[in-house]
Order: structure tokens, then sequence, then C-alpha cells
């Protein structure tokens, strides 16, 4: 749809493991899994068994890219933080285990998250740093390690300036665009509080929306939307390598 060849599905726990794996062999796409940081609460340490039972019995499907969306998150309150950290740390273990790259959930953690990247082992990464909105130093960390950088809806705001610095100048070949649909809507689909109690709706994100978030990133580091586009396909083939024989060559 609109250009865009193929969404990657992730889970956010052992409950929907299944699910996002027959939705993507139902819709052409592909998937990750793993225990996303906003439902640790309600993980087991079974759930981690299942996780691995998973990523063995489907390792060779191709359509299984990444362990993900996994991470930590201090914004929303109410989370314990060990808890938390527990998890991402053995779903790092597995996905070294397992030969997978791992889709990051960054929010207010991007240091706790690079140093267990590093403890688990310096080298070796690839996958994204999903919604990225840290500082330069760290954005820079994440790329060492391997990662990619993702860029969505939150670009598009002209008040989201440390972000839209970071988009403009950090190294095209750390860049991938992404729209954690139906979340982080961009400018043009986003509805104030105001709005919402005047019963205006919130506007959905999907996938169809990555063109014109392109155009915005392409308008900032002032290159053509087509030399961003070709670098952001290149990039995430680097990132989910397997999605390289899933999607059609540019």
């Amino acid at each position: 749809m609109n250009n865009v060849a193929m969404c990657v599905i992730p889970a956010v726990g052992a409950f929907n493991f299944d699910t996002v794996r027959t939705l993507a062999h139902e819709t052409g796409d592909s998937y990750a899994l793993g225990i996303h940081p906003l439902f640790t609460p309600r993980a087991q340490e079974t759930d981690l068994v299942g996780l691995e039972q998973h990523l063995h019995t489907h390792r060779d499907d191709p359509r299984l890219v990444a362990v993900g969306e996994i991470g930590l998150d201090y914004f929303v309150e109410g989370l314990d933080g060990p808890r938390q950290e527990y998890f991402y740390v053995e779903q790092l273990r597995l996905a070294r285990r397992h030969g997978l790259p791992v889709i990051l959930h960054v929010r207010r953690s991007a240091d706790r998250l690079l140093k267990a990247l590093r403890q688990i082992g310096p080298g070796g990464w690839t996958g994204i740093a999903h919604a990225f909105n840290g500082s330069a130093q760290q954005a820079q960390a994440f790329i060492d390690l391997g990662f990619k950088l993702g860029f969505g809806g939150a670009v598009t705001f002209d008040r989201a300036l440390q972000l839209r610095r970071l988009a403009a100048e950090l190294p095209l070949s750390a860049l991938v665009l992404e729209t954690d649909a139906p979340d982080i809507p961009p400018h043009w689909l986003y509805r104030t509080a105001e709005q919402r109690a005047q019963g205006e709706p919130q506007g959905r994100n999907e996938p169809g929306e990555l063109p014109r978030i392109a155009a915005v990133v392409a308008g900032l580091r002032g290159i053509p939307v087509e030399t961003l586009a070709d670098a952001a396909y290149s990039n995430t083939l680097a990132a989910l390598p397997r999605l390289a024989a899933l999607v059609p060559a540019r």
C-alpha cells in the first residue's frame, strides 16, 4: 500500500506470539517475538521459556525476523524497573542464542539499554532502536553497536527540535523509517486533548503514512525523498537481514 512493501508485526507478550505469526503469514508480512516492557507486569518466567520454544520451533520461518519489541520504559509510571530489566536482559540473551536482531523500545532508558547490550556482548548486534528520541551521544552509541535508529510520526512536529536535529544530522546510513501504527501519529493526524474533547477522533497512524513521513525527513536533510527512501530501504535490510528474501529489490 502506498509503496510500502512489508510490515513487521511485533509481539508484546507470550499471549500473542501465535497471533502475530499467523497474521504475518496471512497478510504476507513479517513478525518479531518478544515481551514488551509495558507487559512485564503480567509476564511470568514461563513466558521466557515459551519465547525460547517459539524461537526454536520457528527458527526456519523466513518471516520471523527479530526478537521484539523488547526494552525498557521509564516514562510510564508504576512499572517495576528491576522486573523490566530482568525480562529485557533475558530476551537479549535469547536473541544472541538464536542469532536474531532485536527491536528495542527506548523510552527514557537509552543508557540502561546500552549498558546491558555492552555487558552481554559488545559486538555482533543488529536491529532497530525504535522511535529513538535520545541525545546525539546516545544515538552514536547505538550506531556503534550496530543498530539503526527508527524515525516516525514524532519527527513531523515542528516542536520536536532535538529529534528533528538528529534526523537531519545523523549519518544517512543510520536511519530507518517506521510508523508504530496505530500509535505515534504524525502531526497531520494528531488531535489535541481539546479537539478530542470536542469529539474529533485521534488520527490512526498507518504504514501508508510512511511516504509522507519520509518527505519530512528528506526535507530536514535537504535531499530528494528518493535518496532517503533508497537509504532507508537498505538500512532496514541491514538491521533485519531476513527481510531481504521477502521484499522486492529496489
